[in-house]
């Protein structure tokens, strides 16, 4: 299970699923047009993908994968 956290403050945020599907979300990186890498987390099954979690203005950082 992937488990985002937050580095200022410590917060986590566990399991996250799929409306379509139920399946667990997996963490995985994204490369933007222009060259940035973004985390975010996806269906398994290819139903979409969602911006990893935001804390204290910033991208929380994944602990596993």
């Amino acid at each position: 299970m992937a488990a985002y956290i937050c580095e200022i403050c410590g917060m986590s945020v566990g399991s996250m699923t799929c409306g379509k599907c139920g399946k667990e979300l997996v963490h995985d990186t994204i490369t933007t047009d222009e060259g940035e890498t973004v985390h975010v987390s996806k269906c398994p099954d290819g139903h979409g993908m969602v911006k990893s979690p935001m804390c204290c203005a910033q991208d929380m950082t994944c602990s596993a994968q």
